[in-house]
């Protein structure tokens, strides 16, 4: 289900104050956990670090990504891999 019209997309204010100071300071990198945000044009061309869970992943936001979620460009779970046996 999504978000009602009149209510807007939905972004995380303290994602949206450190997205706005990045467009201030450009050096600066912002981190963030709010998967949830919802990409919106001012952040276009920008490098976001988004956290899985575990570790933080860099994602550069484009055109095609707006309108959907930060979340939605880091995937959250790893393929898993059997280790392998030294034969004697």
């Amino acid at each position: 289900m999504s978000r009602s019209n009149w209510k807007g997309p939905f972004i995380d204010k303290f994602f949206l104050r450190k997205s706005l100071k990045l467009k201030v300071n450009i050096k600066s990198k912002i981190k963030t956990c709010a998967r949830q945000s919802t990409v919106l044009p001012f952040l276009i061309g920008s490098h976001i670090w988004v956290h899985t869970g575990k570790q933080f992943i860099k994602i550069k936001i484009v055109e095609e990504m707006l309108g959907h979620k930060l979340g939605e460009f880091v995937p959250t779970r790893t393929k898993f891999f059997f280790k392998k046996t030294k034969k004697k």
